[in-house]
């Protein structure tokens, strides 16, 4: 029998409790924790189990520590993979940084980065490996053939751009174009009931929509309301020789006072200081259409939902599939404006008072038909693809949030300027002429200016801000080297 000293067992009683207390607190500290219990249990496995459990606790534990081990290599290596994901993220995410950068002498840095990512991208999928073994079967091969990417020329990209993204489809376009006519139909019927008296012309649809240079979705239609003024009592006035001196915001004048009293014409009624106010025409329309037809009777004679967008200066409905508020559809609402407008000629003025604002008696002058016109004769004179081009520009341009306070005025004056220069606008060099739009435009941002077609005076980048234009031009700039990067 062994005999047990006192002192002995006391002092072994206060070592395992310091023991046990560093235990407990090392495992409070954190990482160490693990490693004080395996101590601990192998210091006190011999009085706790005998010599023979002891021998197997500590196999045991050897095993434990080598997965303790492993765990915390492999933990290791996934941080460095990590830390190595996340400096490649930084490189990355300088393209989408500000474009002030470019001030300070990173722009070459970033370009470098996007053109070594997309030729590394290039080399990739044309370097990979093609296996073809008789021992495979045939229908993993075919597989395998059908999953291999193959590389596209910025022709054939631009081509692949355009039928996915640009065009819309037929059978899209037609029903658009069907609701909006049957739009037509209901207000001309109503103004013509309620207001038989005002002068107004045919009512009919136009912009991009029915001029086939609508792009990625057919979502906004225009419904043109001409106004019928007699040509004796009033006066077309040039922005020019107003006291605006603006091009593009012309006054109509009432003349003969002396002979044709006011309250002669229908219009007389929204004269604002000899003028006709294109915002008293426009407040006119929105009480007597927009506030006073019940869309609920309409939305259930077409079957849709049909309701005015509020709180804007325009005249605009929206409509939805269904006749039901609350109902879901896949399918995008379409938005129709109502466009008051007066002709004379080939002069089209449009009662727009957010282009015209703060004058209340402006007319804005549209150029639309005009460039449409110039596009449509100079595609048909040689076969060209101006309108091709402009279509994917346009698509470009709304589907890149950087580029996309370009609107379309801009693009179809860049084209039309840009033919002047160049006569080739086939189909073999769309590519050529691409780029060529990329690098003008680049010129005309950084002068701040690209003068309209057919009114050189104006300044068609005018209402761009200066962080715009700066976020244009850096997205630009990276698309002169790799100009797929906008056909993402």
């Amino acid at each position: 029998m062994i005999s047990r000293d006192p002192d002995c067992c006391r002092l072994t009683a206060q070592k395992k409790k310091e023991e046990a207390m560093n235990f407990q607190g090392s495992r409070r500290r954190g990482e160490d924790g693990i490693a004080v219990v395996i101590d601990f249990l192998l210091s006190n496995a011999q009085l706790v189990l005998g010599v023979g459990g002891a021998v197997v606790l500590g196999i045991a534990t050897l095993a434990v520590k080598r997965l303790i081990e492993r765990a915390g290599r492999a933990a290791d290596e996934d941080e460095k993979v990590k830390r190595k994901m996340a400096e490649s993220w930084e490189e990355l995410s300088l393209v989408s940084a500000s474009p002030t950068m470019i001030k300070k002498g990173i722009e070459g840095v970033v370009m470098k980065h996007v053109a070594k990512a997309a030729r590394q991208q290039k080399a990739d999928l044309s370097q990979q490996p093609q296996t073809s073994s008789p021992e495979v079967p045939s229908k993993p091969e075919s597989k395998s053939k059908r999953l291999q990417p193959c590389v596209l020329s910025l022709q054939e990209r631009l081509q692949q751009y355009y039928h996915t993204r640009a065009a819309l489809a037929p059978d899209e376009v037609r029903r658009a174009q069907s609701l909006a006519v049957d739009i037509c139909t209901e207000i001309q019927a109503f103004l013509h009931s309620r207001l038989p008296d005002m002068p107004l012309g045919e009512m009919s649809l136009g912009g991009s929509l029915l001029d086939d240079l609508q792009v990625v979705s057919a979502d906004h239609a225009c419904l043109l309301v001409p106004l019928q003024l007699e040509a004796s009592l009033w006066r077309l006035i040039p922005g020019e020789e107003t006291l605006l001196t603006h091009p593009l915001h012309w006054m109509v004048r009432r003349v003969n006072l002396e002979y044709f009293p006011r309250g002669l014409s229908y219009w007389d009624r929204y004269l604002v200081g000899g003028y006709l106010s294109a915002e008293a025409v426009v407040n006119m329309f929105s009480k007597a259409v927009m506030e006073t037809i019940n869309w609920l009777s309409i939305s259930s004679t077409l079957d849709c939902l049909v309701r005015p967008v509020q709180g804007g200066p325009d005249l605009r409905l929206e409509i939805r599939p269904g006749n039901e508020e609350g109902a879901e559809s896949s399918d995008p609402p379409l938005f129709i404006s109502m466009l008051p407008l007066l002709r004379e000629d080939d002069v089209v003025l449009t009662a727009q008072p957010e282009l015209t604002s703060p004058w209340v008696n402006a007319w804005h002058l549209s150029l639309y038909p005009w460039e449409n016109r110039r596009l449509t004769q100079l595609d048909a004179a040689d076969d060209g693809y101006r309108r091709h081009a402009l279509k994917i520009l346009k698509a470009v341009c709304r589907l890149n949030p950087s580029l996309r306070p370009l609107g379309a005025a801009p693009l179809a004056n860049l084209v039309l300027r840009l033919s002047d220069s160049e006569s080739d606008w086939s189909e073999i060099s769309l590519d050529v002429r691409f780029q060529q739009c990329i690098t003008e435009l680049i010129g005309y941002l950084e002068q701040g200016a690209l003068h309209s077609y057919f009114k050189p005076a104006v300044n068609l980048l005018s209402g761009l801000s200066e962080d715009q234009v700066d976020q244009m031009g850096f997205m630009l700039y990276c698309a002169v080297s790799e100009p797929e990067i906008l056909l993402i």
